[in-house]
């Protein structure tokens, strides 16, 4: 439970929770505080469940929080499984039910955020079967249905991309770069078509080219097909060797097969695999039932203390000298029978053991000639589904092992030479955008210099200049040029391209031998920061283990200081109260009536008294209202009428006033005239 409590309050105060707890403080949590936190986890599982449980019924309250709970898959241990006991220890949030809930939704938050996802939209709603006779529901039943076996098969493919290492960065990359390279084909494409225009009969001679191609296409597909029948012919041929093979040994078989050795194989298989199952079978099953029944045992058991092992310890040994000292008795009684008994029963049990042996290799050996068929079949079955044929086996797997070897070696060759044009290139790539780089600042050096020299524009009219009479001499120089020019510019390229391979082949060279160098030190680097980081894990957790072990203790510390403080504080608040009965004993016993009025039973008696008299007061004073009670009820109940009739007299006043006066009213002697 300890450590349950560790890991809550270590998770609690994590991202993106952050709680401050310690154990203290979280385990004197008020009821209502703990299933807030409980709320608050599980809002961080699903946002929905995001709100203060002050501002809901509590049946609401574990209404919602045992469907989630449901949902995710929550089990209740063995003694919380009755779902009424569960549900009240959730209403009054028991440490018991909310810590472990706690602990289970910490340990697998992000596995529970996707289930909780997943349920939005999986989990399907319950509609009775009396709606779904109504055609309109039903259809939008099952387009609700087929919509929800869409979400899972888009989510597979959608966790598969991100399972499967894709980067969108690196797709946009490869994108750009291929739609640069179509581009640069583009320009190519066009400088070829400008330059073969001025040819005379080119439509002719590219007629010709593609009819080359196709030619040379074809020629392609029909030594492919050549090389794929060679390949059946060549299997075929193998396959009716393998036959014929198998065929000489099923002979051979045959010839040497006699019933009495036939006999004898069998008798001996029986012998064998009686004893399997009389001796070695029955043994290990039950050394399996006294395993099992050990560790059913030892599970029933309640969990064993230091002090309980180390009774085991003491048990163990005492046990073992015990075995010690018979095993020297007897040897001090040195019967010759029992010699000649134990050099017989030293030989059998050697024997058994070496049929045990035997036993065990021979099941070993059977289990592995079972794996290595059902491996075999499985390959041959692979075999058959791929290709048609059986695997290939001798001479020709060895062949095709070699040829395959050496493929390889050219493959990685090639792909070496890929690997270093590839890194040409970007060197290239490189120089060229640090020489436009040079370009750019070359340039608005020269515009600050015009325009210091008040000639702003003056380059860029030169570099029009010059690029108009450039175009105007290659026009010339198109208009000139013949074929023979052309191909004598061609052999001249072609002769300063082998100049430069060959100036640039002992750099190459050597480049790849530095590139090697460079690979051997980036693997001993990679050995080295293995065993650094290995050797890192190992300091770290020891180090965590000391801290937490630190913590542990620290923590002792700060109970067994707050227990301290608290006995320290009793045993003074005791010794006040003994003291106090000290004096009030001195001062009960004493003769000085002064000390005697100080003394607090003197006090409370005194009190007492006064609040008898008060009592006996208000007792006379009670007895005086019960006694006038009726009279002044009537005496109150005439003051009532009264009142009611002085407000009618008003209320008459007030309406006579405000009628319209019909007449004059006079008053004389206590009587009211209207004259008209």
């Amino acid at each position: 439970m300890s450590e349950q409590l560790k890991f809550i309050v270590e998770q609690l105060n994590k991202e993106p929770f952050r709680k401050n707890f310690n154990l203290i403080t979280f385990d004197s949590l008020e009821p209502m505080q703990l299933l807030q936190i409980l709320n608050d986890v599980l809002a961080e599982i699903d946002p929905k469940q995001a709100m203060d449980i002050r501002e809901e019924m509590p049946e609401q309250t574990v209404k919602r929080m045992s469907s989630l709970l449901g949902m995710l898959k929550y089990k209740p241990p063995g003694n919380l499984s009755d779902v009424s006991s569960f549900r009240q220890g959730l209403v009054t949030g028991s440490k018991p039910v909310v810590h472990p809930i706690l602990h289970w939704l910490l340990q697998r938050v992000p596995e529970l955020k996707k289930r909780a996802y997943l349920a939005r939209f999986l989990v399907k709603l319950e509609v009775p079967a009396e709606f779904l006779q109504d055609d309109i529901i039903n259809d939008t039943y099952h387009q609700y249905e087929e919509l929800v076996e869409g979400f899972k098969t888009y989510h597979k493919e959608c966790e598969h991309l991100r399972s499967s290492g894709f980067s969108t960065a690196e797709i946009r990359r490869d994108i750009n770069a291929m739609e640069e390279e179509k581009d640069q084909l583009l320009k190519r494409v066009e400088r070829l078509k400008r330059r073969v225009e001025s040819v005379s009969n080119h439509q002719r001679m590219l007629e010709q080219a593609r009819q080359l191609r196709v030619e040379k296409e074809r020629e392609e597909s029909l030594t492919h097909q050549k090389q794929e029948q060679k390949n059946q012919l060549f299997q075929a041929e193998q396959r009716l060797l393998r036959l014929r093979q198998q065929l000489k040994d099923l002979r051979q078989a045959a010839a040497d097969a006699h019933p009495e050795s036939l006999m004898k194989r069998l008798e001996e298989e029986i012998k064998i695999n009686s004893y399997m199952v009389t001796e070695k079978l029955p043994k290990e099953l039950e050394g399996m039932r006294r395993t099992v029944q050990y560790m059913q045992k030892v599970a029933s058991e309640p969990a064993m203390g230091q002090s309980d092992l180390q009774e085991m310890e003491d048990k163990i040994k005492e046990v073992d000298s015990q075995i010690n000292q018979l095993i020297e008795k007897r040897m001090m009684r040195n019967d010759p029978i029992d010699d000649k008994l134990t050099l017989y029963r030293q030989q059998a049990s050697i024997i058994i053991r070496k049929k045990e042996s035997k036993a065990e290799e021979l099941q070993e050996a059977r289990e592995e000639l079972a794996a290595a068929e059902r491996e075999l079949k499985h390959r041959s079955s692979q075999g058959q589904g791929s290709h048609g044929d059986e695997v290939i086996r001798g001479d020709e797997l060895k062949r095709l092992v070699a040829k395959l070897r050496s493929k390889g070696t050219t493959y990685k060759k090639k792909r070496q030479e890929i690997a270093e044009l590839r890194a040409e290139y970007g060197v290239l790539q490189r120089t060229e955008e640090i020489l436009k780089q040079r370009h750019d600042t070359i340039q608005q050096k020269l515009q600050t210099v015009e325009a210091e020299k008040g000639i702003s524009g003056y380059s860029d009219t030169q570099e029009e200049l010059e690029r108009v009479s450039a175009i105007k001499s290659d026009l010339d120089e198109k208009k000139g040029r013949t074929l023979d020019d052309m191909s004598e510019m061609v052999k001249k390229l072609n002769s300063m391209i082998v100049e430069k391979k060959s100036a640039l082949a002992p750099i190459i060279k050597e480049l790849r031998s530095l590139r090697q160098r460079r690979a051997e030190l980036n693997q001993e680097y990679e050995e080295k920061k293995a065993q650094y980081e290995s050797c890192a894990a190992g300091l770290e957790s020891n180090r965590s283990k000391l801290e937490q072990e630190v913590k542990a203790l620290r923590e002792e510390m700060a109970q067994k200081e707050n227990r301290y403080h608290y006995i320290n504080a009793m045993s003074e608040i005791i010794e006040m109260q003994i003291q106090r009965a000290a004096e009030e004993t001195k001062a009960y016993v004493s003769s000085n009536p002064q000390e005697k009025k100080k003394a607090i039973r003197e006090v409370y008696m005194k009190n007492i008294a006064e609040q008898e008299l008060l009592g006996k007061k208000l007792r006379e004073e009670q007895k005086v209202v019960r006694e006038n009670h009726s009279a002044n009820m009537e005496q109150m109940k005439m003051w009532r009428d009264l009142e009611q009739l002085m407000e009618c007299k008003r209320q008459c006043f007030i309406k006579a006033q405000n009628q319209v006066s019909i007449g004059q009213i006079i008053q004389e002697g206590g009587e009211d005239r209207l004259v008209l």
